[in-house]
């Protein structure tokens, strides 16, 4: 059967694929999904992802030992334990923890697609994982896909469309029919992927983040399949998906 590969460019677009009953991929590439990728592979238990800082503050009132974590303008709020950098979910700080964060967009997108059959979290660090466990999934549930990126602000972003590609070019092209957003992100990352640092790099959003002294978090999120996991939200909770 023909899978119909649908993607959507902004955050608030997440519920579409849910709408439609499609297995759903978010992707934050920069940085929130790498982020969360990051995390569990080094150990922690679970992630909370949640919309506000109200909320996130409100849940980690009531579980104390959890991490709070996120950024508001690519900075920790006031009173959070630490930002949105992957580089800082290193295994001594999150094994075995649970963490509470809240983004400016990744987090919206991934609460906008909760609906769906299917929530799973893609970036360039488990690209591979995520392209073939999600391909599976849909097989086997007889659904199609969408991949849901945040953007910035509600503002498209290049490297989310460029990591949707990476994940649509894994999948065999004679068994998938895309939509024009879809195919235009696969034409896009195989027009980039020859030097994918420098292309992503030129982005409004990394461009931003090396000006505020993050370019070691580019770099570090545009690495190839760093880690074989594959979050999945299930009752509001990210979880790594084992195989069954």
């Amino acid at each position: 059967m023909v899978r119909r590969i649908s993607a959507e460019f902004v955050a608030k677009d997440a519920r579409r694929g849910s709408d439609r009953g499609d297995v759903v991929i978010v992707v934050d590439v920069l940085r929130c999904t790498s982020a969360i990728v990051t995390a569990l592979a080094n150990g922690a238990t679970e992630v909370k992802a949640v919309k506000t800082i109200r909320e996130a503050r409100s849940l980690k009132s009531r579980n104390p030992a959890s991490i709070l974590a996120g950024e508001r303008g690519g900075f920790p709020p006031e009173g959070f334990d630490i930002g949105n950098s992957p580089r800082e979910f290193t295994q001594d700080r999150v094994r075995g923890r649970r963490i509470i964060i809240t983004t400016t967009s990744g987090t919206q997108a991934i609460n906008n697609a909760s609906e769906a059959r299917i929530v799973l979290l893609g970036s360039f660090l488990n690209v591979t994982a995520i392209a073939k466990t999600a391909w599976d999934i849909a097989e086997k549930e007889n659904s199609n896909l969408t991949i849901a990126m945040s953007g910035k602000q509600g503002r498209f972003s290049l490297e989310d469309m460029l990591c949707t590609g990476a994940i649509i070019n894994h999948w065999d092209n004679s068994l998938v029919e895309y939509s024009d957003a879809a195919y235009a992100a696969l034409l896009a990352y195989r027009n980039a992927s020859s030097d994918l640092p420098r292309h992503i790099l030129t982005g409004n959003h990394a461009q931003e983040l090396v000006e505020a002294g993050f370019r070691d978090d580019v770099l570090f999120c545009i690495e190839s399949d760093k880690w074989p996991i594959v979050p999945v939200l299930r009752e509001d909770s990210i979880k790594i998906l084992e195989e069954s």
